[in-house]
């Protein structure tokens, strides 16, 4: 059966333009806002930064879905066999769709209001567990090992939690934690497509699209960062789409279909356990930011940022390549 390509690369490229074109729009609001980071402490800018990207992201992913679906709906009679599949899947996963969509808002408010006014941790880590319950009531669950509800919620709720910090806490260098979540983005699109989870494909690559198009205003230069507000919905969306796929069943073992998305997303969280366990070794609180991840390590090497940067993306593409590759065995 043919992919639907036909859907898949505009979506990556409307996606795309979409960020790309409506970034410097958000840039503005986002200074008459005042939502900007201003130099300081550990930071090498020297003016301030609009805190844009989260908005452009989200406005890339949402604004293709958001057609994409009223064009599956209106369109549907004339459609391919593949085609109608990834229809079905929108008009049979529309609660998922809606609580993911929703959670995505919620999270995006949450991160602004952390770039506005520093909310507390345990106020911030709170917002962050009422959204990923949100996403779990909507039916968007990890069900690998135990078939309980209470578990199922549980553990779904702390995957994302954790997935949300490891990405926040990559957020230290241009384009680092961009580019990592469109890699990833594009690798679970890539497993879902060869599985034929057509719509999760094409979740994956929306995503993708709308964090390429904010790269350029973010690599090597950046005329605007993600702040929490972009990398929690980067946290998020990865997040969810490490459940939404079906890697486990008949054709992977438990073990192997852990695997799968834990190499995904080796590099992000590796780093955080890597961060947490130091500071903790160190007496510091986990969430107080420093100078001892993987990225500041390689410049303390002498590596300058944007190489470290494509560094650590080379090795994500590697571990990425191994996990596409346990799909294809």
């Amino acid at each position: 059966m043919n992919f639907p390509l036909n859907v898949y690369l505009p979506a990556l490229l409307c996606a795309c333009a979409v960020s790309l074109v409506c970034l410097p729009a958000w840039r503005v609001l986002c200074r008459r806002a005042g939502l900007v980071d201003d130099p300081g402490h550990r930071k090498i800018h020297k003016t301030p930064v609009p805190l844009a990207g989260g908005f452009s992201v989200l406005t890339g992913m949402v604004l293709p879905l958001l057609a994409g679906a009223a064009m599956v709906h209106w369109n549907f009679p004339h459609l391919g066999l593949a085609d109608r599949l990834l229809a079905h899947g929108l008009e049979v996963r529309r609660l998922e769709l809606a609580a993911i969509v929703a959670g995505a808002f919620g999270i995006v408010i949450l991160g602004c209001l952390d770039d506005k006014i520093e909310l507390r941790p345990m106020a911030k880590f709170g917002g962050q567990l009422c959204i990923a319950g949100l996403v779990a009531a909507g039916n968007v669950r990890i069900t690998l090992f135990v078939h309980n509800l209470p578990f199922s919620y549980a553990i779904t709720m702390l995957w994302i939690l954790t997935v949300i910090n490891a990405f926040n806490f990559m957020d230290n260098m241009n384009g680092l934690c961009a580019g990592l979540g469109a890699l990833s983005a594009f690798l679970f699109a890539m497993i879902a497509a060869i599985e034929g989870q057509y719509l999760v494909a094409l979740l994956g690559l929306v995503v993708c699209g709308s964090l390429i198009g904010f790269l350029p205003y973010n690599f090597p230069r950046a005329t605007a960062f993600l702040g929490d507000t972009g990398s929690h919905l980067i946290g998020y969306l990865l997040a969810v789409m490490a459940i939404l796929p079906h890697f486990y069943g008949r054709q992977y073992p438990h073990p192997v279909a852990v695997l799968i998305p834990l190499l995904v997303l080796a590099v992000p969280l590796g780093d955080l356990v890597w961060v947490v366990c130091l500071r903790w070794r160190l007496g510091k609180p986990f969430y107080v930011g420093d100078n001892n991840h993987l990225s500041h390590r390689l410049v303390k090497r002498g590596w300058s940022r944007p190489d470290a940067v494509l560094f650590i993306w080379l090795i994500a593409t590697v571990l990425g390549a191994l996990a596409v590759l346990l799909v294809l065995v």
